[in-house]
């Protein structure tokens, strides 16, 4: 069955129940976690910033990011840890979540990806997208996907 999974995670309530079901998987078939948080590049300048402003608030952006993705990705170790999982964390910055989930799935040897869905019907996915069907679209791995 199933020996390597990836779980991405954004620090949201959502994301959250994908780490829980994603642990009780991983433990009941004697698997290991990957888990993945993709955080966003910082803004790009507009005409007129003062570039040494621009500087430190992208400085400001990647410590921020930075933090949160390791708050998040230290949060699913120690629960990974108490339940006896082992655990591996990544985190990249980018504008392409989907394919950053999939290329690191493919780059960690994972052989399932469990991800959460917002469920916001065809009008929410029309307005905010859908990275879940993004990433079903291009992955070759099978997906496990939680409402």
């Amino acid at each position: 069955m199933y020996q390597h999974l990836l779980v991405p995670l954004d620090g949201s309530e959502l994301s959250e129940r994908a780490s829980q079901s994603s642990l009780e998987l991983a433990r009941k078939l004697g698997a290991r976690i990957t888990a993945f948080v993709a955080e966003p590049l910082p803004p790009l300048p507009h005409m007129g910033s003062n570039p040494t402003a621009y500087a430190r608030e992208a400085d400001q952006h990647l410590a921020r990011t930075e933090a949160h993705a390791q708050a998040v990705l230290n949060s699913f170790k120690a629960k990974a840890e108490e339940v006896g999982v082992p655990f591996d964390g990544r985190f990249t910055r980018t504008d392409a979540v989907d394919d950053a989930i999939v290329n690191t799935a493919v780059e960690a040897g994972c052989d399932l990806i469990v991800m959460v869905t917002h469920g916001r019907g065809a009008f929410g996915e029309l307005l905010f997208g859908s990275h879940t069907k993004n990433v079903i679209a291009r992955s070759k791995l099978p997906l496990l996907v939680l409402h």
